[in-house]
């Protein structure tokens, strides 16, 4: 894990150095900061030891805050570097490495509030179904399905999630959270 680091408050430049204003930083509530305190703001990189990471140039995941931002995960084995043929098998591999990403930040499943399902064929899109419902099915976060190029054509699916830390609770295996 990497931390990028930046100081705000009553450091006198902050906004200019990071590019950003008060708003951006700290949404509609306004955050009071007393003159001569620095407020420290990290921004940490999470890496699951794929090899793609480092040729490539990219994180598993970017925690910002408590928002964390888990980069299009593939059902690769990062720990042998295989692939199953099988997409429902792809999927689930794609969960497995999505919830080490999570847990890495400190959160779980159920805080997951958006995912992206990216599949090489569309068609195989319903056999993935049952491996989604699993992971997901109590969460029910926004979700998209795009049909796409994968980088290799082993990788028939690749799923992209958006978390908030503490949002949800773990509710994968068949629990529901209330809907409107």
């Amino acid at each position: 894990m990497v931390n990028i680091l930046g100081f705000v408050g009553g450091c006198t430049s902050a906004p200019a150095v990071l590019g950003v204003s008060w708003r951006r930083l700290f949404g509609r509530n306004k955050a009071i900061v007393p003159s001569g305190v620095c407020l420290l703001l990290s921004r940490s990189l999470i890496s699951s030891g794929s090899e793609f990471e480092a040729q490539i140039g990219y994180s598993r995941a970017v925690v910002d805050g408590d928002m964390i931002y888990v980069a299009g995960t593939t059902g690769f084995d990062y720990d042998t570097m295989r692939i199953s043929a099988d997409v429902a098998d792809q999927a689930e591999q794609c969960f497995c490495n999505i919830e080490a990403a999570l847990t890495k930040a400190g959160a779980v499943m159920g805080d997951i509030l958006r995912v992206h399902y990216i599949l090489q064929d569309p068609e195989e899109w319903p056999a993935c179904w049952p491996v989604t419902r699993k992971w997901l099915g109590g969460v029910r976060p926004a979700a998209t399905m795009f049909a796409a190029k994968l980088q290799d054509p082993r990788m028939r699916i690749e799923i992209e999630v958006t978390a908030r830390r503490g949002s949800g609770n773990d509710f994968r295996l068949g629990q529901t959270l209330n809907t409107i």
